[in-house]
């Protein structure tokens, strides 16, 4: 079954149930923020309904270790940093990449 098959019939269900009434910003435009493609919408819903998807959550660990980074300067602790931020970005881009294959198939 091809995935916008298996989200139809979710959408289906869930108006079927009366989950989709009420909803903020209900008959309202969707706000293009970011860089306006498909995924910054969806990560935007997704976040504003209180569930960050991976990828988010390793995109501001990477950003808030860099920070760290920044603020380090010793040179031993500076390695260890580094060593950190290397990590988070590796499983960022591994997310990534999972994300792209997904789609593409």
């Amino acid at each position: 079954m091809k995935f916008s098959d298996m989200a139809e019939r979710q959408i289906l269900k869930a108006q079927a149930e009366g989950q989709l009434e009420n909803l903020k910003g209900a008959g309202k435009p969707l706000k293009m923020e970011d860089d306006g493609s498909a995924d910054a919408v969806g990560f935007r819903i997704m976040a504003e309904a209180g569930a960050l998807p991976k990828e988010v959550q390793l995109r501001k660990a990477v950003e808030a270790q860099a920070a760290v980074l920044r603020a380090t300067s010793d040179p031993a602790a500076r390695k260890q940093e580094m060593r950190r931020l290397a990590e988070l970005q590796l499983r960022l881009d591994i997310e990534q990449e999972a994300r792209r294959r997904f789609w593409a198939v």
